[in-house]
């Protein structure tokens, strides 16, 4: 019996390949080899000004639970009735670019399916890769979404009372959603009040314009900040707005975090693109820091993709950097352009969304019937 991968968290295999053939099992071998190395490797070709979209779906491309979820058909299952185009045509693109013979695709039928939702998406302009990889996760989201009933615990003088309430789940949730937690403490009476927010891309600030770590941006974001003036909170116990310290804390770490480096800055009539050199690491990001201590579970991550950005703010391009799930190796796309890259060349003063895992992907494997 053929020895099979052992199943990732969500306890899927996966199953890209077929092959019936086993009177020369030297040929197969040679020619399953052939096959791995091109699949996920597959460019995407420019419709007009959507070099944004293209880096964004080669690094979804890149994510191999959710690349399996569709290519496995578990999506159908999941699908909305009035809501399932896009996630359908999704579904096909992922099919083209791991399966197909082609060296490179066309997004039309995907782009079409967004378009009609999201309009701005189908016009000849230039876009912001962050914000379509959010409409891109929303959209699938939506249709994909089941509801469980989860008890939580109502705040008051009863702590035992507990409430039923519906929580949205779907294969974008259990790879890309994560939980900010903010603690708040009034300066006045010192009252700590605390708040949750769900998140899939996390918009760090950039600390420096000459150059930096992402660990700088992360200690940026999560450190202590004081709200005043405009921005003070109503204090339950004060009875009144006062000025409040607020810190964050990741609560619910995602297996895949996406981090968008915030280098288009505007204020007011005045913009500009941060052109710093943010210094990433390719594994080993240690994301402890800033997590709740009792949640400290997948601390430690290994990059997987990278969206960059040449240009300005009114123009520019978009490629992307993804790590293939099969032989390990980094690859650059450029719409319909794919070469293969070394590790050194992943580390970019252009990168605009860096994709991590906590997880080591599952490679996929041929699945042969006997």
């Amino acid at each position: 019996m053929a020895s099979r991968c052992p199943p990732d968290d969500f306890k899927i295999y996966y199953v890209l390949t077929e092959c019936t053939d086993y009177s020369d099992t030297s040929s197969v071998k040679e020619s399953s080899m052939a096959q791995q190395h091109s699949q996920g490797v597959t460019g995407l070709r420019n419709l007009g000004n959507t070099c944004y979209m293209n880096a964004i779906l080669q690094c979804l491309c890149s994510i191999s639970p959710l690349v399996e979820y569709f290519l496995s058909g578990k999506y159908i299952t999941a699908l909305q009735t009035d809501s399932g185009e896009a996630a359908t045509a999704f579904a096909y693109l992922m099919t083209d670019m791991w399966l197909g013979d082609s060296d490179c695709v066309s997004p039309e039928v995907f782009r079409s399916a967004i378009g009609k939702i999201y309009p701005t998406f189908l016009k000849r302009t230039q876009q912001d890769a962050q914000e379509f990889l959010i409409y891109v996760l929303n959209e699938l989201h939506e249709a994909l979404k089941k509801y469980r009933r989860k008890k939580t615990q109502e705040n008051g003088i009863n702590k035992c009372y507990r409430k039923v309430v519906n929580i949205e789940s779907s294969i974008i949730t259990r790879l890309f959603e994560g939980q900010l937690n903010y603690d708040i403490m009034c300066l006045k009476c010192e009252n700590c009040t605390y708040k949750n927010e769900a998140f899939t891309v996390l918009s760090l600030p950039i600390p420096s314009e000459c150059e930096c770590s992402l660990q700088e941006c992360l200690g940026c974001f999560f450190q202590q900040d004081t709200l005043t003036w405009n921005n003070q909170i109503h204090c339950a116990f004060c009875e009144s707005k006062q000025d409040a310290a607020v810190r964050a804390s990741i609560a619910k770490a995602p297996k895949t975090v996406i981090f968008h480096l915030k280098r288009f800055d505007c204020q007011g009539r005045m913009k500009r693109k941060l052109r710093t050199d943010i210094h990433y690491p390719l594994n080993n990001l240690d994301l402890s820091p800033y997590i709740y201590p009792l949640f400290r579970k997948h601390p430690k991550y290994s990059l997987c993709g990278v969206v960059n950005h040449f240009g300005d703010l009114d123009g520019g391009h978009y490629t992307a950097f993804c790590k293939n799930t099969v032989n390990q190796t980094w690859y650059s796309f450029d719409d319909t352009r794919v070469c293969e890259i070394p590790d050194s060349a992943v580390q970019t003063p252009a990168a605009y969304l860096l994709f991590y895992s906590c997880q080591s992907f599952s490679i996929p494997t041929p699945k042969c019937k006997c």
